[in-house]
Parts: structure tokens; sequence; C-alpha cells
């Protein structure tokens, strides 16, 4: 664990810093509030700091009071702190409380005293570690899917409308590609439900490895995909599209300790600027599109104009 000293008292510091590392803390000094304050910003910050009331630049309850409003705003890690004064009177340690700080001490520091005040703030740390670990965990569950990893369909869907949106404002166009694995379920059939899971896990590492990391690909339902691609053009679309294709068919995958050549099929279209926006159109065209390649013969890319008539037509092409 890291912590901040900030006294512009030479003997405090010195002490400070012998005693925290003695007892395993590793220890990062500043010299007056500005250099604490400078630190507290940094990448990979202290998460316990023990800051002088007083000293040169911003006091101890002015960089907690900076602390406090920057995690506000930003919603970043806690940040334990822990104010180091002489003052006694109810009302000081009153203030120093309000801006923002957890505990304080009274100089001189005790040891004992020290020692059982920064494992206090050890264990609110490691409880925040663990609740945003269990959040995060949380949010996978709720946007990803749990076979592949991808983005589940209501994600997916999120990603669309919200590339629309911003298509619209920086006037640029979208690509969307829907995607079926070929022949996906003679795999069930003959190999078993974990082969078909183990060609789904396969097929999406593949397109993640060949896709640009703005790209997004969802799962849309069983073996079918949904793939956003902001800024590409028709030409784009189609080689974003192609590339894919070739990345899954380039190799057989091994199942069961037996090759299997995977391939799959993909439609597309392409959303450009000053046409009317619809993410249901956009869904419905690539995924004509998508019947078109199959029909053709499968493992093959095909793509469809973007029209609103087209798409209340039902008329593909």
């Amino acid at each position: 664990m890291r912590v901040l000293i900030a006294d512009d008292s030479i003997v405090t510091r010195h002490l400070l810093d012998a005693t925290l590392r003695k007892w395993g803390y590793e220890v990062v000094v500043a010299n007056d509030g500005n250099q604490a304050w400078e630190l507290l910003q940094g990448e990979n910050a202290p998460r316990i700091a023990i800051l002088d009331w007083v000293m040169p630049g911003l006091t101890g309850p002015e960089v907690c009071k900076r602390v406090r409003e920057q995690a506000h705003s930003s919603n970043s890690a806690y940040t334990y702190l822990l104010l180091l004064t002489s003052k006694s009177e109810r009302e000081d340690l009153i203030e120093g409380m309000e801006s923002g700080a957890d505990d304080y001490l009274t100089k001189p520091f005790d040891q004992p005293e020290l020692k059982v005040r920064l494992r206090a703030g050890t264990r609110i740390i490691d409880l925040q570690r663990e609740l945003l670990a269990a959040r995060e965990e949380l949010r996978e569950q709720a946007t990803k899917d749990f076979l592949t990893r991808l983005w589940n369909r209501s994600s997916i869907l999120d990603i669309l409308q919200r590339e629309l949106t911003r298509g619209i404002r920086e006037n640029r166009s979208i690509g969307v590609v829907m995607a079926d694995l070929d022949r996906f379920k003679s795999v069930n059939d003959t190999h078993g439900h974990f082969a078909g899971d183990a060609v789904l896990r396969e097929f999406s590492r593949r397109m993640l490895n060949s896709m640009r990391p703005y790209d997004s690909i969802g799962r849309y339902g069983g073996e079918e995909f949904l793939i956003v691609l902001p800024g590409c053009d028709e030409h784009c679309t189609a080689g974003q599209a192609e590339r894919m294709r070739a990345a899954l068919s380039a190799e057989p995958m091994l199942l069961n300790e037996l090759q299997y050549q995977a391939s799959a099929s993909f439609g597309g279209t392409t959303w450009r600027p000053g046409t009317p926006a619809s993410a249901e159109a956009l869904i419905r065209i690539a995924d004509s599109a998508l019947y078109m390649a199959k029909n053709q013969g499968r493992n093959r890319v095909v793509l469809l104009p973007y029209s609103l008539s087209q798409e209340k037509a039902g008329i593909p092409g």
C-alpha cells in the first residue's frame, strides 16, 4: 500500500517515513500542500495520505477538500485522508473533518495510534476495491454475452443507436453488418453442444482480432451477430466484412481432436449522412443481405444499399 506523507517539517517527515517503511508501506513524500495535491492527482496516486494541517501552499484541510471534490466529479477511487495537527480545539477538529478528512492525529503522533488509524484506512481502501470489482462484474453480466463475452443483444443495439447519433452529429457514415455461422446446427448435432460453444467462442475471438479497436460486435441471437462499423462507407464496410469472413475461414478449428472448417455469411449496409437514420431499418436491410448471402452459397459477403423505402417494402436490393 502506497502512503503519501505531506509535511513541511523535515523531522516529522523523516520520522513518519522510517515508521511507515518499518511497517511495510511504500512511502511517497511531499514538502508542502501544493506538491501533495499534485501527487494525489497523478497516475497510480497513493490511496492513503497523511497531511500536515499547516504547511506552505495548500493547507491539509484544503487538500482534503480538493480531493473530495475531484472524487465526486470523476468517480475516482477513494483516498483515505489523515490530518496531522497540533490543533486540539473542538471547533478546529470539526473543521478538519468537514473538509473531507477521515481521521486525525495530534502532534507529536503516537506510533500505536497511527498504526491503528492506518489499519482502518487500509480496510476501507480494500473494501472499496472489492466493491468496485463486484460492480464491474455485475456490469459485465448485464452487458456481455455469458458464452462469447461479446456485447449482448441489448448492449449492441444501444451501441448502434449511440453511433448513429454520433454519426449525425459528426457527419460520418456507419456500416452495419449481420453475420451468421454457416451450418451451425450440424455442429451441435454431430459434435455436441460443448463443441458448438467452442465454435462460438473461437468465432468471437477471430472476429475481435480482425476488427478495428473502435468497432463493436454483439451476439444478436443464437449464432447470429451484429457488427457496428463507425466511419465506414460502402467500400470500407465491404472490406471489413470480407476481412472478418477470411479470418474465420483461414484455418480449421479443432473439435474433439478433429479439424472443423467453419465459415460464416455476412450481410451489410451503410448509413450515410443526409439520409434518415433508423437503427431498425439498418438491421433489417443487413439481415436481408445476409439472407441473400446464404442463398448464394454461404461463406460470402453481400451488401445492400440503405433505403427506408426499400426496408418498408421488404424488397432486398
